[in-house]
């Protein structure tokens, strides 16, 4: 199992690149926010309640 959550406004990584990890693993769950590349710093609470999801 895979859980990728990306920042849609990161400027250190591309955009497209969440695509490679749902070819790659193909039950992967992705999730692009609303956030950069720290998104921890301004999404927090929605990256918590998914990560207590997956986990679960």
């Amino acid at each position: 199992m895979t859980l990728v959550l990306w920042g849609k406004y990161d400027l250190s990584f591309e955009l497209s690149e969440p695509g490679a990890y749902r070819r790659d693993v193909p039950k992967a769950e992705v999730h692009v926010l609303d956030a950069g590349h720290f998104a921890l710093d301004t999404a927090a609470d929605q990256i918590a309640q998914l990560v207590r999801g997956f986990m679960n």
